[in-house]
């Protein structure tokens, strides 16, 4: 009964183990060749989206596409304490996207929206840190959701 007990929780450990499931990268989805990333808006948060959208680039592709990207950044106050005094700031970021295929047919347009809060601390560089850390957080968040749209859209049509 002992060994019978052992044989069934080990074939399960087998059977469970090796499902199969596997993650698929992005990287091996890569479809599509951008020519030409065009940018609008904040500067910062384009200099940085460009960088990440220039390393998913497939050179061997025959799908050239070209990007366009219109970046608002907005900064507001999210909290203040009993004295008045700002103690939490709030950035949204919005993006808006236009994909323009070389061969002029089914150009894409969308929106992605993050937003983020920041502490205020202290002193005024460790909040100026704390700022330029969210904006990199949100704009690798919204790097990441470009390409996987771009290839969802792309590999549909």
């Amino acid at each position: 009964m002992k060994n019978l007990k052992l044989i069934t929780i080990a074939i399960s450990l087998i059977l469970l183990t090796g499902c199969g499931f596997k993650i698929i990268d992005k990287r091996e989805l890569l479809n599509f060749n951008i020519k030409e990333i065009s940018t609008n808006g904040d500067k910062r948060i384009n200099f940085e989206l460009k960088n990440k959208l220039s390393d998913y680039n497939d050179t061997n592709s025959s799908k050239v596409i070209k990007i366009e990207l219109d970046t608002k950044k907005t900064k507001s106050i999210k909290e203040k304490n009993i004295s008045n005094e700002i103690t939490k700031y709030q950035i949204k970021v919005i993006v808006n996207v236009k994909l323009i295929k070389t061969d002029n047919t089914n150009n894409l347009e969308f929106t992605i929206e993050r937003e983020g809060d920041y502490v205020v601390a202290d002193k005024f560089s460790q909040t100026l840190n704390n700022e330029k850390k969210l904006i990199r957080n949100i704009t690798e968040k919204i790097s990441e959701s470009i390409i996987g749209e771009i290839i969802n859209k792309l590999n549909v049509i």
